[in-house]
């Protein structure tokens, strides 16, 4: 089938996965440098968590605003300004003198890299049809995993060797590189020279979508898609799942200094490996769905059925404590297992948004939901870094782990039960100005 429809619409895929690679190279690079800066700068865990949390209150009001402002200006204009704006901020972090100037750079990264998801998503929606976009965003969502990889294997070499500042100058950088691609090969499927005809009627070829106007350029308010219900089912889910991510992401190279005493170069292995193991599920993720759809399974069911089985997937990760005593390649496998369930749970959580709402009002709706997940992520941040200080002070770190560790465990079978009742069965929304807000079948 790919030789006689054509396969451009991987070649695009391929530019969002590296673009949402080079997003959290620069994210997670300050978790890596947490040892040195907490020297220089004398932080406690509760100061940390603080940098967490201002990242994360930015990169909120950033998905808010960013998601709609991609739906108005196109996927190409708002991806090329967000990874520029957060390409110059990481080089600029390495200017920070004190507490406060990391903190207005963590909060400028934020606010800039809120772009990349809603453009992604936006993307994938333009350019795959429903039955393959789980997959797309699996691969592209690995980017997440891959970026993560990179950094614990160069950022503590290169902090060593050139200190901690060049490694936020080379990492913010990188974008530059992408920009070229994407301002050079990125266009819309109608208007590309090298999508043929055929492929362009499979990338249109949901029979919901054919009538949708393409080309309206009519405003959808963030108002009106909060009457929905599909709305919060995406909202309340991202809100109880992306603070998960959050904590792996800022806290994995912080547990295994507090369990194994491993520092910059010696735990820059096991965190590879955990999410080298996140990225096959991130695959596999869209994969699943993929598989039952062609199996004959409607779409959407196709989606939940996944989503559960990737919910109970997660669950193994509250006996990662029980499991670090025994050695720490136990701990690591686990936590590798439970991240692997996060990213299969992310490609479809992120496709339900291009499943229920028509194409101009994705970025807007992935904004929301985006942002809730930014504010879901300051509280466990924040929790995170008091449960750890106050346990920390009693002489019992780990029991501080051991709740973040269930409550990452439970997370995800709450959110999809939340999520199931908001939205037990499958609608297309309407948002034409013409039309009432559609019922929720």
């Amino acid at each position: 089938m790919n030789k006689t429809i054509g396969r451009y619409r991987w070649t695009i895929c391929s530019l969002v996965f590296f673009a949402t690679t080079i997003n959290y190279l620069d994210r997670v690079v300050i978790s890596l440098l947490k040892g040195d800066l907490e020297k220089d700068f004398n932080w406690t865990e509760t100061d940390y968590a603080n940098l967490v949390v201002v990242f994360q209150l930015a990169y909120a009001l950033g998905m808010l605003g960013v998601g709609q402002l991609v739906d108005k200006l196109g996927t190409k204009m708002g991806y090329t300004i967000s990874l520029t704006a957060w390409s110059i901020v990481g080089v600029l972090t390495a200017l920070a003198k004190t507490t406060f100037g990391f903190g207005v750079a963590r909060a400028a990264l934020g606010l800039s890299e809120a772009g990349n998801f809603p453009a992604a998503i936006k993307t994938i929606a333009e350019w795959f049809p429903k039955k393959e976009r789980a997959l797309a965003t699996g691969i592209f969502n690995s980017g997440t995993n891959v970026g993560a990889i990179l950094a614990p294997l160069t950022v503590p070499f290169i902090a060593e060797f050139w200190g901690w500042q060049w490694a936020f100058i080379l990492t913010g950088a990188t974008g530059f590189i992408w920009l070229v691609l994407w301002l050079t090969i990125y266009d819309t499927p109608a208007r590309h020279k090298k999508v043929s005809k055929e492929e362009l009627d499979y990338i249109n070829s949901d029979k919901d979508e054919q009538t949708e106007d393409q080309t309206s350029t009519e405003k959808v308010s963030w108002f009106k898609l909060l009457t929905f219900r599909q709305t919060w089912a995406f909202v309340l889910g991202k809100m109880l799942t992306d603070p998960i991510w959050w904590f792996y992401l800022f806290w994995l190279p912080a547990f295994l200094k507090a369990q194994y005493g491993l520092t910059g170069m010696d735990a820059a292995f096991p965190v590879a490996i955990v999410y080298t193991i996140a990225s096959i599920g991130s695959v596999f993720g869209g994969w699943l769905p993929l598989k039952l759809i062609k199996g004959g399974m409607p779409v959407f069911r196709a989606r939940k059925t996944s989503m559960l089985i990737y919910a109970i997937c997660a669950v193994p990760v509250v006996f990662a404590q029980y499991l670090g005593s025994m050695g720490l390649w136990l701990a690591v496998l686990s936590i590798g297992f439970a991240t692997s369930a996060h990213q299969a749970w992310s490609a479809n959580i992120f496709t339900t948004v291009s499943d229920m709402f028509p194409k101009k009002a994705i970025g807007s709706v992935t904004g929301i939901g985006g942002m809730a997940g930014g504010l879901g992520g300051m509280a466990i941040s924040s929790l995170a870094g008091k449960l750890f200080d106050h346990y920390k002070a009693l002489g019992s770190l780990e029991t501080g782990y051991y709740i973040m560790f269930l409550i990452c465990g439970f997370g995800y079978l709450l959110a999809w039960t939340v999520m199931h009742l908001l939205v037990p069965r499958y609608k297309l929304i309407e948002l034409s100005s013409k039309n009432a807000p559609a019922p929720v079948a």
